[in-house]
């Protein structure tokens, strides 16, 4: 009997965000891959799930360690795969093993249990054009990065990314001569008790933050209205709202 692949999407902050078929899955299954045992650990004892066995499978995993999970799904078992937080896959470790898994075993069953998300999240409170959207995930630290910067300033859809804390006042200083008023909505720590949403363009949303007290905490998603003509030229923006 072939094994089974389930792509688990968990909560990306409040815990009571994920379905009923997650739960019921992450109960049935016979282990568990996680980006961090501890994380998925809370996650399942906030809902009443003990005694699974979790596996740390995340970006570093080892070839030998992928192998092994190869392993159980050849030997007929069930395994969840997860990471700390959103859908697996988009951002994040889970498409070199389900490309793996299609390579070395196409019998094995491999079906997406969605959930939550942060860009799908922003997406439905951003008040922008989603209708297209271009998604560029993390953008480069260094190599590539000003080719990424100049490539949301000349789209003419809407385009989202997610940033560091650590580094979001840098993007959208770099941003800000790029995009002149195009409006620009940032979310952080959505879904967890300190969430904000800013609303404005690049400079307006800067300001914002860097007049929030504190150090910026929590992952961060950013979205950007996309140029009418698709070569740079600005929209005219709001003024920035804060809604928290």
């Amino acid at each position: 009997m072939p094994g089974h692949l389930s792509i688990i999407a968990t909560p990306i902050g409040n815990l009571e965000d994920i379905t009923f078929r997650a739960l019921r899955i992450l109960r049935e299954c016979d282990c568990i891959l996680c980006e961090d045992t501890r994380v998925t650990a809370k996650l399942l004892a906030g809902h009443g799930i003990s005694g699974k066995s979790l596996i740390r499978f995340d970006a570093f995993a080892t070839p030998r360690k992928l192998h092994a999970v190869l392993d159980v799904l050849r030997a007929g078992q069930h395994i969840a795969l997860v990471s700390d937080a959103g859908t697996p896959g988009v951002s994040d470790p889970g498409n070199f093993l389900v490309a793996a898994v299609v390579r070395e075993l196409p019998g094995v069953v491999i079906d997406p249990i969605p959930g939550a998300s942060a860009l799908t999240a922003l997406a439905s409170v951003c008040g922008i054009p989603t209708g297209q959207f271009l998604f560029l995930g993390f953008l480069p630290l260094k190599q590539h990065r000003k080719k990424a910067l100049e490539r949301i300033a000349q789209s003419a859809e809407t385009v989202f990314f997610f940033e560091s804390p650590h580094r979001i006042v840098r993007t959208l200083r770099e941003l800000d001569p790029l995009l002149g008023d195009r409006m620009t909505v940032l979310g952080r720590e959505l879904t967890k008790r300190f969430e904000t949403i800013y609303r404005g363009s690049a400079r307006m949303v800067l300001h914002e933050l860097e007049q929030s007290s504190g150090k910026i905490r929590g992952e961060i998603v950013v979205a950007v209205t996309g140029c009418k003509s698709g070569h740079g030229h600005a929209e005219r923006a709001q003024p920035a709202e804060v809604a928290s």
